[in-house]
């Protein structure tokens, strides 16, 4: 009786881990994507961001390059994915037939047939924003051969029915003279241009993809009501013609369909490739804001609003899914803080993916591995403080010090805070080496959480830490026990 008492618990211990392992969030809504970078010194593991994926129900993800470690989480589940070729590798395949076969066939026709289950690939975007006027054209001969070879590639692999090639488009592509959407057309610089890249789109049926960024009209214009940047209607409206726009966002696609319309693609499908609010390294960026940017997005996808002009269902990828510590600050200190999670796959805010507008939390990342927990400060028995500004400019250039500006989450902070603050992240992201806090004797290793108020001091994850290969293991042993146990008892 005992012996089989047994065999029931291990039989209910393995179930029960399996359908753990299985669970399912609740719906996104219809549409919704994600942005998945991964320019971070600790990127979470990939299983532990697919089940964080697949508890808050978002079904699809945008990836900047194809990375085997990614691909192998998203085989066999259901969830859609566009890879992205990096600008790096446009005049490789521009120029190479041969070298854009042997990239679809590593990256796309391998995956789609793949032994461990298929990743469901629907979208390769060639480039990222290659037309963006920070680039001075250095890749406008270059993207098109290389959309055409990779498509070419694609049909030759008999899978232009299922992969579509497009390419990430910046917003700054088109404008407005007087910024109405009506005056709007593609920048005279690139009409040439981007007369071909639309015949492409139109010829082989890919969508449109543009990144639009409200915080962005905001952070370059002082000026620029801030209520506009929002979706509750708060801001006024701006009168074009006989439409009214209340928000920045539905004014700047609707300059994009202006756009298409002269020149001679009215019905273009148009997805939106990024979108979203950062939560720190400037004074606009914060959770509040973000939490209301997103309710505000969010539910207007899901009462299928649309804009004036393209009203309807919309396809939307969210921008960004973590924070990325390596990201280029050029931009400004908020590249680093525009994921819906934190570093570590924790929650910043409330945000409903189903787009009805609760006030609920997301479901954060599960298994995740720290670091010990120890921090990096300033030692506060040293007196000669005549080499801490080199010693913080070093952290600060080879660490994360952007939550230190103005406006941001550490700006409460005083001259040993903000000393403390950066050994600490030069710390963390040396993987809490011990020869990395000393910076000439100024700094010392401390058990006690220095973090003050909104200021966060983080601790590093494991980066390979994977709590889900363990369990999967833990249920194999036990299988294997029972099964044992049944043979040869």
């Amino acid at each position: 009786m005992a012996r089989v008492q047994f065999f029931v618990f291990c039989l209910l211990l393995v179930l029960a881990l399996y359908q753990f392992q299985d669970v399912q969030g609740a719906e996104s809504v219809p549409g919704l994507g994600i942005n998945w970078g991964a320019l971070a010194s600790h990127p979470l593991n990939p299983n532990i961001v697919v089940n964080m994926l697949k508890d808050n129900g978002i079904k699809k993800v945008k990836l900047f390059d194809a990375d085997p470690w990614i691909f192998g989480s998203l085989a066999g589940t259901d969830i859609e994915a566009m890879i992205g070729i990096p600008n790096d590798q446009l005049s490789k395949f521009a120029g190479s037939s041969h070298s854009a076969e042997e990239w679809v066939e590593a990256n796309i026709t391998k995956h789609l047939h793949g032994r461990h289950g298929i990743v469901n690939i629907r979208y390769v975007s060639v480039g990222n924003e290659p037309f963006m006027k920070a680039y001075n054209g250095s890749y406008a001969e270059t993207i098109l051969p290389a959309m055409q070879n990779i498509h070419r590639a694609i049909n030759k692999a008999s899978l232009g029915d299922i992969v579509k090639v497009t390419t990430t488009l910046n917003a700054d592509v088109y404008e407005s003279p007087s910024n109405n959407p009506s005056d709007g057309d593609f920048r005279s610089d690139i009409r040439d241009a981007m007369q071909q890249v639309l015949s492409f789109l139109h010829e082989n049926n890919s969508p449109f993809l543009v990144n639009i960024y409200p915080f962005l009209s905001l952070y370059q214009n002082e000026n620029f009501p801030v209520e506009f940047a929002f979706f509750d209607g708060q801001g006024g409206t701006v009168q074009d013609k006989d439409v009214q726009y209340s928000n920045v966002f539905d004014a700047n696609l609707d300059t994009l369909v202006w756009s298409l319309r002269k020149a001679g693609y009215p019905n273009m499908r148009i997805v939106v490739g990024e979108i979203g609010w950062p939560t720190d390294g400037n004074k606009n960026a914060n959770n509040n804001n973000a939490k209301r940017f997103y309710q505000g997005l969010l539910k207007k996808m899901a009462n299928n609003k649309g804009t004036p002009l393209r009203p309807g269902a919309m396809e939307i990828y969210l921008f960004s899914l973590t924070d990325e510590n390596m990201k280029n600050i050029d931009p400004g200190k908020f590249e680093r803080h525009w994921g819906i999670f934190g570093y570590d796959g924790s929650v910043k805010f409330p945000i409903d993916f189903s787009g009805q507008g609760q006030d609920k939390w997301p479901i954060a990342a599960k298994g995740v591995v720290y670091q010990d927990h120890i921090w990096c400060v300033l030692n506060p028995d040293v007196k000669n403080l005549s080499l801490l500004p080199s010693a913080m400019d070093y952290a600060c250039a080879n660490g994360d010090c952007t939550s230190l500006g103005f406006g941001c989450s550490c700006d409460n902070l005083d001259l040993a805070g903000n000393a403390s603050y950066a050994f600490n992240q030069y710390f963390q992201t040396r993987d809490q080496n011990v020869d990395s806090c000393n910076f000439n004797g100024l700094a010392t290793i401390v058990k006690q959480d220095p973090s003050r108020g909104s200021c966060i001091f983080p601790i590093e994850i494991e980066s390979n830490g994977d709590k889900r290969r363990a369990i999967h293991t833990l249920g194999t042993h036990l299988i294997g026990l029972v099964l044992f146990f049944i043979t040869f008892t």
